[in-house]
């Protein structure tokens, strides 16, 4: 049963579509053998992690994905990439990602379906347009282009909004979205191409430790060796840590959106949009209109009953989902005025810091984490692939090494406490810092991303 439109309250079950498939050049099943370097995820992050590393010169790469390629977390996501972010190394994370995003079709041959429409940020209270002034200033410390806009300004990139009380609009032209499952795809045949091997429908049982280094691993009901895993396990990456004997807050917390019916003007080419003072965001999605936000009660999972190979599966929460469209519709009323086409939903995987769990685990040789995404595990991939490859070099960056899991080890953390503050770093997405006008810094959690 097909909800018809927005204002109707009776009960309906949208069905979210996965991506899936082999990719844009088929490759011949493969299964889990002996390597050098073993990747567990076949999504966004697992696959740019296998293609920087096959560019850096790892020649026996094997990724080993449960399910289907991009079939789980990266395959709902909504593909936004937003570069503004509130410090400088995350918005040079972000410009690498649209570095490559804007070239790995002419490198590679595999298209991510990129579209550089650019984006604007709204802001509807003096305090938030404050904040959007610090956020500039960081954007532009690290090379990024952007600009107010005018009333007329805004008008033009955006017909389809009516702005009225907009207080501020940063824009910033080279901010877009992708397709995830076209870049995971892109990821995996550039790999493929590389020499790496993906075994999809291999689900990883058991890790075998020598000596205090990862020796091998469990799949497919057998064990291969390995001298490295690197775990991009999204929202199972607790689960695969845990075979290691490794504690890790990686904690999934709900998200989902809502793709309209074809609504009169709105288009591919159109700006995203960043609302964060009502926490949303939109975009076009071919003619209909995509919009998300963040629920200021955030829904997580207990990571120590999530286990390897569990589905993560959600209805739709149509309360939450109402309410996006209801907040919108001051700005687009067309939202409640059309029939729903899809539902996306997944779980994400938070720290409680707010922070990406990346590198070399401190109590056990071999084992790499790439988790802990904070909902940008598509639209960072790239960058935070090469974060990975930074972290297995002699002297990574400062900012890399703020990163590591061995923020965690010794365990001085409580679950119940990690989980309840992963959450809030969901639900304080879009928040304002204490004050605005303060330069943040490195170290303050990132917001107003997306």
């Amino acid at each position: 049963m097909r909800r018809s439109c927005w204002p109707m309250t009776v009960g309906v079950a949208e069905v979210s579509v996965s991506a899936g498939g082999t990719g844009p050049r088929e490759a011949a099943v493969a299964e889990a053998r002996d390597a050098e370097v073993t990747i567990i995820g076949g999504g966004a992050v697992g696959c740019a992690v296998a293609y920087a590393l096959a560019r850096a010169g790892y020649r026996d790469i094997q990724v080993l994905e449960q399910g289907e390629l991009a079939g789980a977390t990266s395959g709902q996501a909504a593909g936004l990439v937003g570069q503004v972010r509130a410090s400088k190394e995350r918005c040079r994370l972000a410009m690498a990602s649209v570095a490559q995003y804007a070239r790995i079709e002419q490198e590679t041959g595999f298209t991510a379906d990129w579209r550089q429409t650019g984006s604007v940020r709204i802001a509807l209270s003096a305090r938030r347009a404050a904040e959007f002034q610090v956020l500039a200033e960081v954007a532009r410390s690290a090379g990024l282009e952007v600009e107010f806009l005018n009333a007329a300004r805004l008008a033009e990139l955006c017909p389809m909004l009516d702005t009225t009380g907009v207080a501020a609009a940063l824009w910033c032209p080279t901010d877009g979205y992708l397709q995830p499952s076209s870049l995971v795809m892109a990821y995996a045949g550039a790999a493929r191409d590389r020499g790496v091997t993906v075994a999809t429908h291999t689900t990883v049982t058991g890790l075998r430790i020598t000596g205090g280094r990862v020796s091998g691993i469990v799949a497919g009901g057998r064990c291969v060796a390995t001298d490295m895993v690197i775990n991009a396990a999204g929202p199972w990456a607790g689960a695969v840590a845990s075979m290691a004997g490794l504690h890790l807050p990686v904690v999934p917390v709900r998200h989902e959106y809502f793709v309209t019916q074809a609504v009169p003007g709105w288009h591919a080419g159109l700006p995203v949009l960043r609302i964060p003072d009502i926490r949303l965001y939109a975009r076009a999605e071919g003619h209909g209109i995509l919009c998300g936000g963040w629920e200021p009660d955030g829904l997580s999972l207990d990571p120590r009953e999530v286990t390897i190979g569990q589905p993560l599966a959600v209805p739709p929460d149509w309360d939450v989902l109402s309410g996006f469209a209801r907040d919108l519709a001051r700005f687009a009323p067309a939202v409640t005025q059309t029939g729903v086409r899809e539902v996306f939903r997944g779980f994400p995987a938070f720290s409680p810091d707010g922070r990406f769990i990346v590198g070399p685990a401190p109590a056990l040789r071999g084992f790499v984490m790439a988790a802990a995404c904070n909902a940008h595990g598509v639209s960072g991939s790239a960058g935070l692939a090469e974060h990975v490859l930074e972290s297995l070099q002699p002297d990574p960056s400062p900012y890399v090494q703020s990163l590591s899991p061995a923020r965690f080890h010794p365990r001085t953390w409580d679950w119940d406490t990690a989980r309840a503050q992963a959450e809030r770093i969901y639900e304080n997405y879009y928040s304002l810092p204490p004050n605005p006008r303060r330069q943040p810094s490195a170290s303050r959690p990132p917001n107003g991303a997306g």
